[in-house]
């Protein structure tokens, strides 16, 4: 062995153990929001860290189904008290009466400082006398009794007032004293997590610990069914889909590759360095993502499949264009400026996906940079060290010949293939079906089936399927309730004209410091209220001193301890509080969702006569579809630049239009080839079947290469022509398995790049002439 063979092989090494210690250290996630775009605005910002970290993604929602009411029921009281003893809850809900109690408890003790109507006007002799008026009504109604408890503490009806609001929102039905679907088909709970729905290792336990307290409860009664989902069991599946999908398919484009490499080369030692630069590049790929992303996100380690198809490529133009009588030095002096340059052209492709919106898909373009620069290295100064000497591909001389007199008879399709290409341009051009999906939704890696559970478990439990959200980001925690506080004002005029049904706020159940305060002072003194109180009571049949708890009550107010964060806990409302008004790292947010909404225009009109920037309002199905179609057009520009790059590599080392036309040719009528199969076959497009056509350019322009070299003998071009294949074959291992993932961004481009493969190299024996150095004569 030679000396520089020795020092590449040293380097090798130690580039091995490297990677090693590195990958040693790496974090490896599976945090959806990473193949989401990256949120260009801050309300937008604020969705993306509640879906990330907030109440909202601490949320698991539970169904029991099957027996009767009566034992769902039971269950659902052993579970929820069960849950409420681990330490992994903040809270567990089933819509038992302790719940309940605890509520109109806590209202009941702040009414004054929570009812909006406490106002100065609230406690004049005519006010008094209006509400005491009503009292008298409302006494012979079904709500009687529950007046005639809280009359002599409450005649201004602040308890009922609160009541009411808080009913006006949607709740579950009830039977046997907690929560049921309207049909009464399931029991329903809610459980809140202390863990953040991106702590999958948290969540995982916390599902394994729900199910496991189900089974004792039910022992072998294979009655009752356990239903979970929420975004913490969602990571958990998601988490799993993932891992089993990059094992599975890594491992199954690993064998089929080594199945390909032996039956191509009949040497379980060139088998082994045929693998080195896959595994070699995988190395590189991991480590490279760990340093430039902190973390290796799961769905990285999946797309490794493709590097194993496209790292091996290389090995396979060596191994097999070795001629008899030749070393692999002479070979790779032959082969590797064409080599070269293929590897340029497929950085360009690559490089659109690092330069990405989505963080996912920025990862899945450093792993492939890296992977394929690693693999060709070794290719390059490793694997002529290490092959056996004289080796020779046998295959070559059973392949060639036929695969020779195929190439030879492929340019006589140029007229059917041009008409393939006219009727693909005229189905994209002319379709007048929209092209492009834009729905988020379709990006899930969640089966449609548990998408569709958790949609019919929110209409049980009464969530509001909301889709207009305002947000208001403030400083502080008091200037976000302030704000939520004006804005009411504005959305309650707006409700009166009919423009919405209702809305929530955080402010309706913590109150600001400053509303509490107007609160306190808007209670007259004692005196003075007992003066009042008298006056309107003239006339009216009311007892003598029954109004005595209520002067004292009130009395009591202007000494009571304002409401905090911590005033909810124990109840109910803490989580709505939580859910609506939530800390970020550069101060507050608070979010009002809207419910019935019928002129959104208008709304967001006098929204913005406030001049506040702060306040904005989301329609979250158009904002999340146009935030999608700014991605995809940013992806757009970034993949004509990537073509656009690759034209003028090309244009750099070939020196020659034409030839650089030549070999765009082909990859462009690949592209619109498989653009038109993929919509005829699915329907619409996604952003990641785009990256997947610009990987078509990136992957085929190797083939195109190939075939625009110059040969210098038949021998030369019959070794070209069946590494071009083996090679073809591989890539459409390594993207082809892909296909079959129900992870979107692994389907989409697995699909497109290895039906484009194909397109690429039947097109390029089409449409490229092959040429011989010595006289130029095409063969």
């Amino acid at each position: 062995m030679s000396r520089s063979a020795g020092a590449a092989l040293g380097v090798w090494l130690a580039f091995v153990i490297a990677s090693g210690c590195i990958i040693a250290r790496t974090e490896f996630n599976a945090d959806l929001s990473a193949f989401l775009p990256r949120s260009p605005t801050p309300a937008q910002q604020v969705l993306v860290e509640q879906l990330r970290d907030g109440v909202v993604s601490r949320l698991i929602l539970i169904g029991i189904e099957g027996g009767t009411p009566q034992a769902m029921a039971q269950t659902s009281g052993r579970l929820a008290q069960q849950l409420r003893r681990h330490d992994s809850f903040v809270a567990v809900n089933n819509g038992a009466d302790t719940g309940a109690e605890k509520d109109r408890e806590f209202l009941w003790r702040n009414r004054y400082l929570l009812s909006p109507a406490v106002t100065p006007g609230h406690f004049s002799a005519a006010s008094l006398r209006q509400a005491l008026e009503d009292d008298l009504q409302l006494l012979g109604s079904p709500a009687g009794a529950l007046l005639q408890r809280v009359l002599p503490n409450d005649p201004g009806g602040e308890l009922l007032r609160l009541i009411d609001q808080l009913a006006g929102q949607a709740r579950p039905a009830t039977r046997d004293g907690v929560w049921f679907s309207t049909n009464g088909e399931r029991a329903l709970l809610i459980a809140q997590t202390r863990a953040a729905g991106f702590d999958i290792d948290a969540q995982e336990r916390i599902v394994g610990l729900i199910r496991a307290d189900f089974a004792t409860l039910t022992g072998n009664d294979a009655a009752q069914k356990l239903l979970l989902t929420g975004p913490g069991v969602f990571s958990v599946a998601s988490r799993e889909n993932i891992k089993g999908d990059a094992w599975r398919f890594s491992l199954i484009a690993t064998a089929l590759v080594a199945m390909l490499l032996l039956v191509l080369y009949r040497s379980p030692t060139v088998l082994l360095l045929g693998l080195l630069p896959v595994a070699s590049g995988a190395l590189a790929g991991v480590a490279a993502v760990s340093l430039g992303f902190g973390s290796v996100h799961g769905i990285t380690l999946g797309f490794g499949a493709t590097l194993i198809g496209e790292a091996v490529d290389y090995a396979i133009y060596l191994f097999t264009q070795i001629a008899p009588g030749t070393t692999p030095r002479s070979t790779l002096a032959r082969i590797w400026p064409t080599l070269r340059l293929g590897l340029m052209t497929s950085i360009c492709g690559f490089a659109v996906m690092l330069l990405s919106g989505f963080p996912g898909l920025a990862q899945l373009g450093l792993f492939s940079i890296a992977g394929l620069l690693a693999a060709a290295a070794v290719t390059r100064w490793v694997l002529p060290a290490l092959l056996p000497s004289g080796f020779t591909a046998r295959a070559v001389a059973t392949v060639a010949p036929r695969l020779s007199a195929l190439v030879q008879r492929a340019p006589a399709a140029r007229i059917p293939l041009a008409a393939i290409i006219v009727c693909a341009t005229l189905f994209l051009a002319f379709r007048q079906a929209p092209l492009w999906n834009d729905d988020l939704a379709s990006l899930s890696p969640i089966a449609q089936s548990q998408q569709n559970l958790d949609g019919q478990l929110r209409r049980d439990l009464g969530a509001p399927d909301v889709r207009y959200l305002i947000v208001a980001t403030a400083g502080s925690q008091q200037d976000a309730l302030q704000t939520s506080e004006k804005i009411a004002t504005v959305l309650e005029r707006q409700v009166k004209r009919g423009w919405l049904e209702g809305f929530e706020s955080p402010a309706t159940w913590l109150p600001s410091t400053v509303a509490q305060h107007a609160r306190q002072a808007a209670i007259p003194a004692p005196a003075a209220l007992r003066e009042n109180l008298q006056q309107a009571l003239q006339g009216l049949p009311f007892k003598p001193g029954l109004f005595e708890p209520f002067l004292a009550d009130a009395a009591n107010v202007q000494s009571q301890s304002l409401l905090d964060r911590t005033s909810l806990n124990q109840t109910s409302l803490a989580l709505k509080v939580d859910s609506l008004l939530v800390k970020r790292s550069d101060g507050w947010a608070a979010m009002l969702p809207l419910r019935g909404v019928t002129d959104a225009g208008a709304i967001s009109r006098e929204l913005a006569q406030s001049q506040d920037a702060r306040v904005v309002l989301l329609d979250l199905k158009r904002d999340s579809e146009q935030l999608f179609r700014s991605y995809r057009h940013e992806v757009v520009i970034d993949s004509l630049a990537g073509v656009a790059a690759i034209g003028v590599l090309l244009l750099a080392n070939l020196r020659s239009v034409r030839r650089v036309a030549g070999v765009l040719a082909p990859l462009a009528a690949a592209v619109l080839t498989t653009a038109a199969i993929l919509v005829l076959a699915a329907d619409r497009l996604s952003i990641f079947h785009l990256v997947g056509l610009l990987l078509v350019v990136a992957v085929g322009s190797n083939y195109a290469l190939f075939f625009d070299r110059p040969v210098a003998s038949t021998g030369d071009g019959e070794r070209t022509l069946v590494s071009l294949l083996f090679a073809n074959l591989s890539a459409v291992i390594g993207f082809g398995v892909l296909s079959f993932s129900k992870v979107p961004v692994l389907h989409a481009i697995g699909l497109t790049v290895g039906l484009g493969a194909v397109l690429c190299l039947v097109f390029a024996a089409i449409l490229i002439p092959r040429v011989q150095d010595a006289g130029g004569v095409r063969q």
